[in-house]
């Protein structure tokens, strides 16, 4: 259990490994690359979804299925989309025990075949914008593979959506990285950075890719979300054009966007500790747990008959019991404090006897995070208590993310900044020096903020003139 862990300042890598599989999110598959999602996992990232397509079709979006099966000729319509993904690809070649005409792409993503079905479907001005995502699994063959982080096969939500006007899909890009840093910060407490891809880092056939950023607890950064403005390369590309209202015929204008599974992972590592997982509560698979502790048939009867009422009271809360009797009270303190559930509750015969219950905050270790409460006042105390922490954990991670955050003056301290964690510094715009920065330390521009400090600069690298900051870190 969780005393078995190695600590986050020995081995950070080998601690998320260990608190995934310990806490039962996942496990490695007989494929390599690939992860089975065990159900605790998999209740998480249901959670997330659900969060996620609330808001998708609070802003106008609808679902859809497209297929897994991709013609090749499809992925290479589009130059740099094919260049870009080409390295990942796996290709199927034979089927139903002979070669096939045409090798067929295992979706690394659905441009291309969405692009194709646009193009039948949309004829006129009055059949825009179209707003469709699709929850689906991909495959892009890692080299590096990570639980959650980098799998060959992953699960994620894809938007696509074609507009009449430059403008209008612009919007649409802006609007669901808002969507995503609001989910992001709100639901799983995890705070982001807005940002523009550089050239060398966004979406392959992209005109411009947007990003939220998010820092680890090991100071380096995780992409949780990206939003694409395609520009027209996919509508010239697959034919996607409409009839505007003056009757002339126009390419449209396209967008996507997606988050994953490895959005899981962010959960993980942004608010895990030594123990194990610390999940906000409104992600949480189990937001209160309620152990009863007794030492006799007669302890067991009277304690049991208060933690159903608790249990009924708490009934509009994701709340599970413990009662297996085959193991002790601190097996089970240390096993859910492993799988990260955000309150506990403590009912044993002197908790009876005073008509209280025990509650344990999961964010506050030891006896600071322990409180007795009246039956009674449980009920209302428990909701309250799940605000706090999911208010707690934010904040939290702001301070860990601003305490890691440098703004250098010189290549030096800038070197020193991404060794730690994330590094705000003028950059001149030029793939040179952002090659030179990723070669000396294996840090990358992460984003180009929307938040800038104004005025101009010298770039870190070269000392010419710069218009913008960039946020260099090293990143999973």
């Amino acid at each position: 259990m969780a005393k078995d862990l190695t600590s986050r300042a020995e081995d950070y890598s080998r601690w998320y490994n260990e608190v995934v599989q310990q806490a039962e999110l996942a496990d490695y598959a007989p494929v390599r690359g690939c992860m089975v999602i065990r159900p605790y996992g998999f209740a998480l990232w249901e959670n997330v979804k659900a969060a996620l397509d609330r808001r998708f079709k609070a802003t106008g979006h609808v679902n859809a299925y497209f297929p897994l099966f991709i013609p090749m000729d499809f992925m290479e319509r589009e130059a740099e989309h094919v260049e870009g993904f080409s390295p990942e690809l796996a290709v199927v070649t034979h089927g139903g025990g002979k070669e096939l005409e045409e090798p067929l792409a295992v979706r690394p993503t659905s441009e291309t075949v969405i692009g194709h079905m646009y193009a039948k479907w949309i004829q006129s001005y009055r059949d825009l914008p179209v707003l469709i995502n699709q929850w689906a699994n991909v495959v892009r063959w890692e080299m590096r593979p990570r639980l959650f982080l980098r799998t060959t096969e992953f699960l994620w939500q894809e938007g696509h959506t074609a507009h009449a006007t430059r403008e209008e899909a612009e919007r649409e890009v802006m609007r669901m990285l808002d969507v995503y840093a609001e989910f992001a910060e709100t639901e799983a407490a995890v705070p982001v950075i807005k940002g523009r891809k550089s050239a060398s880092e966004k979406f392959a056939g992209a005109g411009a890719s947007y990003t939220i950023e998010a820092m680890m607890g090991d100071g380096r950064a995780l992409q949780s979300g990206t939003s694409h403005d395609l520009g027209q390369n996919f509508a010239r590309a697959f034919d996607i054009t409409f009839q505007d209202a003056d009757g002339e015929l126009q390419h449209c204008w396209t967008t996507s966007w997606g988050i994953s599974t490895r959005f899981v992972g962010a959960v993980v590592m942004v608010h895990g500790d030594d123990q194990g997982l610390i999940l906000p509560p409104k992600l949480a698979p189990t937001q209160v747990v309620i152990v009863p502790i007794w030492r006799d048939d007669d302890e067991r009867a009277e304690v049991m008959g208060v933690v159903s009422g608790l249990k009924e009271e708490l009934r509009t809360i994701r709340v599970e019991v413990d009662d297996r009797e085959q193991h002790t009270p601190g097996f089970k303190f240390n096993e859910w404090e492993l799988r990260g559930v955000p309150l506990r509750i403590e009912v044993g015969p002197r908790d009876v006897k005073n008509r209280q219950a025990v509650l344990a905050r999961r964010d506050v270790p030891g006896r600071e995070g322990k409180s007795a409460v009246a039956l009674a006042d449980v009920p209302g105390a428990v909701p309250r208590m799940l605000d706090e922490i999911q208010e707690s954990l934010y904040r939290r991670a702001v301070a860990f993310r601003e305490e890691r955050t440098a703004r250098p003056t010189s290549r030096e301290e800038l070197d020193k900044a991404v060794a730690r964690g994330f590094a705000w510094a003028w950059w001149c715009g030029s793939a040179e020096c952002e090659g030179r920065v990723k070669e000396d330390t294996s840090a990358t521009i992460r984003c180009i903020p929307f938040e800038q400090p104004g005025g101009e600069g010298e770039c870190i690298v070269c000392g010419g003139p710069a218009e913008e900051q960039a946020v260099f870190a090293r990143a999973y």
